[in-house]
């Protein structure tokens, strides 16, 4: 299965089993391939978020009901929750993206099945963005996977089919992919491309060229599904009339028949472009998106030297302790009211753990800085957030106990203090900042005698 959940992030894509979703709550799908699609079917109920062209084909093929699908336009950056997604056309197949997300995790592209063009430094999502991880289709990852262009290998077909000039052509393709190569050999040879009915309605929902028709005869190239091309299949249609097949793949195969030709066109990237590709970019980091083959070693030398949002992604877990945890706890000192009335003031829902790791926390409430932006308690990348400063200086229950306080219940001493701090502008902080932090207290205290 080409899919993840993508640590330290509520994001998964292409990952469709919520068992083992890790706490996912945002699902995006690059694709409608059927290894990008391993678990989805029409019982899904979660919002899915994908191109307008994807979420066509994936109600049309699979049932997934319409109310989930939620369609985002390609090249427009949209904000989910805490997250912000650009969809970038990842050049592989009808309707196929990259994703750009954005957040307090930082900068992630994930580029799904993808072949790199030179045009892709012109998108303006991508020209001068810092990468902190890549997350990079590594299919042909290897020096040894030299292959053209697919203009080139679209000449290549067309050179072969004048070298056969009686000959019916038949050429193996998969239920999406390489439209445009079969709309290419129309064009050039003034023919039909004969199809199958449900494949002639899937072109039409594609909204290609008009070269394509389900009528026998009607035209001398015909795309078949790549595995009808075998001896058998073909020994029966030489029977009825000389034919060649082609098989358009960047992938080794073993050729079973003299009369089945294979063509290097390819909706992946090449090793070359995958070199340009991450020596433009200059990410922090890479992920290969195929598991199987590791091939970071490859591009280290192009690896930006500018340290990342998040030196070590983290599987985010919702924050929950554990008996094991509390156990521990009871030995410690009780919890500040600072800390307490920060929690009691503010609704929590799940909370993914900070992306911050050994935050050195100030000596004293004193110095903290105050920072120019305001930011609500949940995760927030603008920098000075108070969320990612660490912890204020610990306050006992003993040292807000002075003379002279009037006796407040817990829970309105946390509520209507924290209030009353997070309430106060920002040049009153400043100007205040000599005085000690029990004498605030002290102060609050002394308004709530007050009839």
């Amino acid at each position: 299965m080409s899919g993840t959940v993508l640590p330290g992030t509520p994001i998964a894509v292409d990952f469709w089993s919520l068992r083992r979703a890790a706490g996912a709550r945002l699902f995006f799908l690059s694709h409608m391939h059927s290894d990008h699609t391993v678990g989805l079917s029409s019982t899904w109920s979660r919002p899915l978020y994908c191109s307008p062209l994807t979420a066509r084909l994936l109600h049309r093929r699979l049932q997934v009901p319409m109310c989930w699908i939620r369609p985002l336009e390609v090249g427009q950056s949209h904000v989910l929750g805490e997250v912000t997604v650009t969809l970038i056309d990842s050049n592989h197949c009808p309707g196929s993206v990259m994703f750009l997300f954005e957040g307090t995790f930082g900068t992630i592209l994930y580029t799904g099945d993808f072949r790199y063009t030179s045009a892709m430094q012109s998108e303006p999502a991508l020209r001068g963005r810092h990468i902190d991880r890549l997350y990079l289709d590594n299919t042909h990852c290897h020096p040894q996977r030299a292959l053209p262009s697919r203009a080139l290998a679209t000449h290549q077909a067309a050179h072969l089919i004048r070298a056969h000039p009686q000959h019916h052509v038949v050429i193996g393709v998969y239920t999406l992919g390489k439209e445009t190569l079969l709309v290419d050999l129309a064009l050039e040879f003034s023919t039909w491309v004969v199809v199958s009915p449900w494949r002639l309605e899937q072109m039409r929902l594609l909204e290609l060229p008009d070269v394509f028709t389900a009528e026998e005869g009607a035209g001398w190239i015909r795309a078949v599904d790549v595995a009808e091309i075998r001896w058998d299949t073909l020994d029966s249609w030489n029977a009825l009339h000389p034919t060649i097949a082609i098989i358009p793949t960047g992938r080794p195969m073993k050729v079973t028949h003299p009369n089945i030709h294979l063509i290097p066109y390819s909706d992946h990237s090449s090793f070359a472009e995958l070199c340009e590709f991450v020596k433009w970019l200059k990410p922090c980091s890479i992920v290969p998106i195929v598991k199987a083959d590791m091939c970071q070693a490859y591009f280290q030398e192009y690896l930006s030297s500018a340290p990342q949002v998040l030196p070590d992604f983290k599987v985010p877990k919702p924050v929950q302790e554990s008996g094991q945890q509390q156990s521990q706890r009871r030995g410690q000192k009780p919890m500040s009211l600072w800390k307490r009335a920060m929690s009691r003031s503010v609704p929590r829902g799940v909370v993914y753990e900070s992306p911050e790791k050994n935050t050195e926390k100030p000596e004293a409430f004193i110095d903290v800085k105050v920072p120019q932006h305001y930011c609500e308690p949940a995760p927030c990348s603008i920098e000075g957030c108070t969320r990612h400063m660490g912890e204020k200086e610990k306050l006992s229950g003993e040292q807000l106990g002075t003379t002279g306080a009037a006796p407040v219940s817990s829970e309105h001493l946390a509520t209507g203090f924290a209030e009353q701090y997070l309430l106060t502008p920002l040049n009153v902080l400043k100007q205040n900042r000599s005085r000690t932090f029990d004498e605030l207290v002290e102060g609050f205290f002394r308004q709530g005698d007050t009839p």
